[in-house]
C-alpha cells in the first residue's frame, strides 16, 4: 500500500476529500476526511488497492457494506457511504473524535472496574442491536470501541471482518496475531458463528481494558488460538464484582456463554451498585482550520508547507511550533514578511527599514532559540525505539534486553497470573511495539504466583454440586469414597466438611487446586451384640446401652436352657440403623412331641409312624410279624422329641 501521506487531498466519489490521516492497519487505511457536499467531517476507510481485483469480494463487501448501514444504533459507529476507487474499496463513516480503547490502552490508561463495566455494557447493547439484525461482527478488539466526544462507546468495524475472512487477502505476518488475540474458540476451530462469538471477544477486551494484558496469548497465532479451547478466564484481583460476569461471557462453551442483550442487563445492573465512574481520558477531536489564514501573535515566520506527522498511535500530531511558555505560533497561518511589508509600508517605514529588518531578525532568532531550548527540553532531538517484548521475562532478563535501546526499567506492585511463573514478568508499560524515546522508563509488574482463590461454603450440597461451585472460583473437587464418613446430623451424600492442605473447612486455595471433600455415609449403623446365653432381662438391657430396642418372644431348644435367649432377629452382629427393634428368642427347653396311636399296625407300620413323629424305636417285645397291641411310653403321652419308644405286639 502506498505511504499513507501519499493519499492526502485525494477526492473519492467525487465528493469526499482525504484531510489528514488517522491511523493504519494491516488491510486499511483510516482518513479524516471532508464531505464537500454536505460540508460535514467524516472518517474513511481505504482498504487494500489488491481487493478492487476480487470480485467475490467486491460483491461481499457491498452486501456487508449495506447491512452495516442499516444498523442504527448509539452505540454503533453509523456507515454512510462505500464505493469503490482507483486506490480501493472505501467506507465513509461517522468521525468519532474521542479516539478508541486501544488509544487509551496504549497510553497506559487502565479502566476502574466501573469504568469498564460502563463501557462493556454500551459495547453490548450496540452489538445486541447488531445481532439481533443478523450481523455478527467477528473482530471485537480494543481498535474497534470508539469513543465520541462525550465518551460514549460506538463500535465500529462491522461488515468488513466478514468480508475480509470470505475473501482472498492474505494479511501480512504477524497481522494474525492481533486478531487471534481475542477470537473466540469456536473461531479457533472454524466452526459457525453466532453473536456469542463476539460475546466472548468482549470479554477478553474488557479484562484487558481493566489488567493490562490478554488472557491465553502466546507468541504465535495458532499457539494462541489453541491456548483458549476448553480454558476458563484466568482470575484477578482487578477483576472485582466483574469476575464471575466476565468468566461466564468467556466460557469456552458457547452454549455457556449469555447473548449480547443479556450480557447488557448483567452489567448495567452490575454498573448501578457501583460509584459513578470517572469520565474516560478521552482524546479530542482533529480540528481542522477554517477562513483565511491569520498570524498567530509575534512576528510572521517564512511560510513553510504543512507538515502531517503521525503519533505512535497513527493519529495526526500537532503541526504548530512552542515557542516559549505563553506563545503558539500556527505554521500553517504564517503570511511572508516581506510581502506584508510591502503591502503597507510609506516613505517613512521606508527609511527605518534597515533598522526594522535588524530588529525582526533578532526577534526572529530569539525565537527560534527560545524553541530549540523548549524542543530540547522536551526531547524532541531525542531518538525513540520500538519498546521490545519482555512479558515472561525475568527482571535481569528484561534489563539486558531494554538496556539496549538506552531505557530503564522500573517495577510496580506483583500482581498473580495463572500464566506467567512467579518472579517473571506479567505486565509491561508501554506495550510492545510502542515507540518511546531512548531514557524513558518502561514500568512492569512480576508475577507473585498463582492468584489464590476463595473457599465458598459447600454445606448442604453434594459432590456435583460442591464440584460446580469450585468451578465458578477455578478450583477443582475430589470426593473420595475413602474420605466419605459417617454424621448423625448431615444426610447420606452431603458435603460434611472439606480441607485444602491439611486445613479442614479451608477458607482459600491457588488457582487450579483440588479440595478434598468428606461425604456424609448417614448415621452410623449398630453392630447386634452377642447376646446368647443372657436371660431376657440382661440382653435388653444390653441392647438398650447400644442405642437399640428389645422385644421377647419364645423357642424351644435342645441345646440353650430354659428361660436363657438362643438367638435374635436380626442375627448377632449385624448392623441396624439406631433405634432399630431386635427380637430376643428365649429358650422354653428342648422340643417335645406326643406319641402317636400306633396298635393294629404292624411293626413296620408302626416303626415308620413314630419316626415321622420325630421320635425313635426302642426294643420289639413280641412277634416280629404279629401285630402292636401297646407301646411304652403309650400313645398320647408328651415325650422329648427324639425320645425312645418300645413296641409290643402279639
Amino acid at each position: 500500500m502506498p505511504l499513507i501521506t501519499d493519499a492526502i487531498g485525494r477526492v473519492l466519489g467525487g465528493r469526499y476529500r482525504l484531510v489528514s490521516p488517522l491511523g493504519v492497519g494491516a488491510s486499511a487505511q483510516v482518513f479524516l476526511a471532508e464531505d464537500v457536499s454536505l460540508q460535514r467531517h467524516v472518517a474513511i476507510k481505504l482498504l487494500q488497492p489488491a481487493l478492487a481485483s476480487d470480485q467475490g469480494f467486491l460483491k461481499r463487501f457491498a452486501a456487508e457494506a449495506r447491512s452495516a448501514a442499516a444498523l442504527n444504533h448509539p452505540n454503533i459507529a453509523r456507515v454512510f457511504d462505500w464505493g469503490e476507487d482507483e486506490g480501493g474499496p472505501y467506507l465513509v463513516l461517522e468521525y468519532l473524535g474521542g479516539g478508541s480503547l486501544l488509544d487509551l490502552l496504549e497510553r497506559g490508561v487502565r479502566l476502574s472496574v466501573a469504568q469498564a463495566t460502563q463501557v462493556a455494557a454500551q459495547a453490548a447493547r450496540g452489538l445486541a442491536h447488531a445481532h439481533a439484525r443478523g450481523l455478527v461482527h467477528r473482530d471485537i478488539k480494543p481498535a474497534n470501541l470508539l469513543f465520541d466526544d462525550e465518551g460514549r462507546v460506538r463500535v465500529a468495524d462491522f461488515g468488513v471482518a466478514r468480508a475480509l475472512a470470505e475473501g482472498a487477502w492474505t494479511e501480512p505476518e504477524g497481522a494474525t496475531v492481533g486478531t487471534a488475540r481475542y477470537a473466540s474458540p469456536e473461531q479457533a476451530q472454524g466452526r459457525a458463528l453466532d453473536g456469542r462469538s463476539d460475546v466472548y471477544s468482549l470479554a477478553l477486551v474488557t479484562f484487558e481494558s481493566l489488567t493490562g494484558y490478554v488472557p491465553f496469548v502466546l507468541d504465535t497465532a495458532m499457539g494462541t488460538l489453541a491456548a483458549r479451547i476448553g480454558a476458563t478466564l484466568p482470575g484477578h484481583g482487578a477483576l472485582g464484582p466483574l469476575q464471575p460476569v466476565l468468566s461466564e461471557a468467556a466460557s469456552p462453551d458457547v452454549a455457556a456463554r449469555p447473548d449480547a442483550s443479556a450480557l447488557a442487563s448483567r452489567l448495567e445492573a452490575l454498573s448501578a451498585t457501583l460509584p459513578r465512574p470517572q469520565a474516560l481520558p478521552v482524546a479530542g477531536p482533529v480540528r481542522l482550520a477554517t477562513g483565511p489564514p491569520t498570524i498567530a501573535g509575534g512576528p510572521g515566520l517564512a511560510a513553510e508547507p504543512p507538515t502531517v506527522a503521525l503519533d505512535r498511535t497513527g493519529q495526526l500530531q500537532d503541526t504548530r511550533v512552542a515557542a516559549g511558555p505563553d506563545q503558539v505560533f500556527d505554521l500553517d497561518a504564517f503570511e511572508p514578511p516581506a510581502r506584508r511589508s510591502r503591502r503597507s509600508a510609506g516613505p517613512r517605514d521606508r527609511d527605518r527599514r534597515p533598522w526594522t529588518l535588524v530588529l525582526v531578525g533578532l526577534i526572529v532568532l530569539a525565537l527560534i532559540a527560545a524553541g530549540l531550548i523548549v524542543a530540547l527540553n522536551r526531547g524532541v532531538f531525542t531518538p525513540s525505539h520500538a519498546v521490545p517484548r519482555i512479558t515472561g521475562m525475568t527482571l535481569t532478563q528484561a534489563d539486558r534486553t531494554i538496556a539496549k535501546d538506552h531505557f530503564s526499567l522500573v517495577t510496580g506492585p506483583k500482581v498473580s497470573s495463572v500464566s506467567v511463573r512467579a518472579g517473571h514478568i506479567v505486565t509491561q508499560r508501554p506495550g510492545a511495539g510502542a515507540s518511546l524515546k531512548q531514557g524513558s522508563d518502561v514500568t512492569v509488574q512480576l508475577s507473585s504466583g498463582l492468584p489464590v482463590e476463595s473457599i465458598p461454603s459447600l454445606l448442604g450440597v453434594g459432590c456435583n454440586g460442591a464440584t460446580r461451585l469450585l468451578q465458578v472460583n477455578h478450583l477443582k473437587a475430589s470426593c473420595p469414597a475413602a474420605a466419605a464418613a459417617y454424621s448423625a446430623t448431615v444426610p447420606v451424600g452431603q458435603v460434611i466438611n472439606w480441607s485444602y492442605d491439611n486445613r479442614v473447612d479451608a477458607k482459600r486455595a491457588p488457582y487450579g487446586a483440588t479440595v478434598l471433600i468428606a461425604l456424609s455415609k448417614g448415621v452410623q449403623p449398630k453392630t447386634i451384640p452377642n447376646v446368647q446365653g443372657m436371660t431376657y432381662a440382661q440382653a435388653q438391657s444390653e441392647l438398650v446401652a447400644d442405642g437399640l430396642q428389645a422385644t421377647e418372644s419364645t423357642t424351644p431348644s435342645a441345646t440353650t436352657p430354659a428361660g436363657y435367649v438362643d438367638h435374635t432377629d436380626p442375627a448377632i452382629g449385624a448392623q441396624v440403623p439406631p433405634g432399630t427393634t431386635v427380637t430376643l428368642y428365649v429358650s422354653s427347653g428342648p422340643p417335645t412331641v406326643v406319641v402317636p396311636n400306633v396298635s393294629g399296625k404292624t411293626v413296620g407300620q408302626a416303626e415308620a409312624a413314630l419316626q415321622a413323629a420325630g421320635l425313635a424305636i426302642g426294643n420289639v417285645y413280641g412277634p416280629k410279624n404279629g401285630t402292636v397291641f401297646t407301646t411304652v411310653p403309650d400313645s398320647g403321652q408328651t415325650v422329648t422329641e427324639g425320645s425312645a419308644v418300645n413296641i409290643y405286639t402279639s
